[in-house]
């Protein structure tokens, strides 16, 4: 097997992003500063803040970066990749932002919304339900304007467009996603030893992923301090050998939908017997409305 490399910069995302060359990376995941105007707490969290970058932007100005960082990984992306975005709703003085409105208007085909059950909520305020959701947005680049791609394999479709886990609760970082989500973003989309990148690096879980599944990665994060801590966990990822495993075991079926009809094994509605009974009432309806239609005479 080959050994795997990292590339760690320190740096503004977008312009960082623009001195990558084309079509040089298979797949990215993702999650970027919310915008949450560094102030928006709740019971059980406290304000998020980033180190050297602030979380406090005009709204406008906000979305429209997020429209330049995705554009720019389009183009970094190679044609048929993916790239997985993660965000959540917010609403700021009652008006729900959502980040499908930005997304939309990037260059991407949006092959599917995925919910993230984080199952435990930031604020346990009565303004709404308690939101313990995300979402996740799977962004893929058509190859001669094909936007459906390839099929998943049962073992990774089955997981579902629901995926609950918690959040990651011993990094450091402020707000990080667990090692969960960048290895079933990966392992689905990526056949063989390619290039990973997350623009927005932080604690460096997307680039941990990247390494158990044995792919180069590339992360860029605005604080040095960031970026020594994903250097720290990459020089000590075994030490989460365990979450791989767990994560990797999920991504298992004995028979595929296919082989279970093949063989005639229970598959509900699409069960060789049950289609077989369909056809016959089919037929014998085609045959009663002919039988309708004929004229009397």
């Amino acid at each position: 097997m080959a050994k795997s490399l990292s590339s760690l910069i320190v740096g503004d995302t977008l312009e960082t992003l623009k001195g990558l060359p084309d079509d040089s990376c298979d797949v990215g995941v993702t999650s970027p500063p919310y915008n949450k105007q560094e102030k928006q707490k709740g019971w059980l969290v406290k304000n998020v803040k980033y180190a050297n970058v602030s979380d406090v932007k005009d709204e406008k100005i906000y979305q429209q970066e997020q429209i330049q960082v995705l554009n720019e990984l389009y183009r970094i992306i190679k044609p048929g990749g993916s790239f997985f975005y993660n965000h959540k709703i917010r609403w700021e003085r009652g008006v729900l932002l959502h980040p499908f409105s930005w997304v939309a208007k990037t260059h991407w085909a949006c092959r599917q919304e995925i919910i993230w059950d984080r199952q435990i909520a930031a604020n346990i305020r009565g303004w709404r339900f308690w939101q313990v959701d995300e979402r996740i947005y799977w962004l893929i680049k058509p190859i001669n304007g094909n936007k459906i791609g390839e099929e998943l394999e049962s073992k990774y479709a089955k997981q579902t467009s629901v995926w609950r886990f918690p959040p990651e609760r011993k990094n450091p970082h402020p707000a990080p996603f667990p090692l969960n989500l960048p290895l079933r973003c990966i392992a689905a989309t990526t056949k063989e030893k390619g290039v990973v990148i997350d623009p927005y690096c932080g604690g460096g879980t997307t680039l941990v992923a990247a390494k158990f599944l044995n792919h180069d990665s590339i992360g860029v994060d605005m604080s040095e301090a960031y970026i020594e801590m994903s250097q720290e966990r990459l020089n000590n990822y075994l030490s989460e050998q365990k979450e791989f495993e767990n994560e990797i075991a999920k991504h298992q079926v004995e028979k595929t939908f296919k082989q279970r009809k093949e063989e005639g094994m229970n598959v509900g509605k699409f069960s060789p017997e049950k289609v077989k009974v369909r056809k016959s009432q089919s037929a014998r309806n085609r045959e009663q409305q002919e039988a309708q239609s004929r004229p009397l005479w």
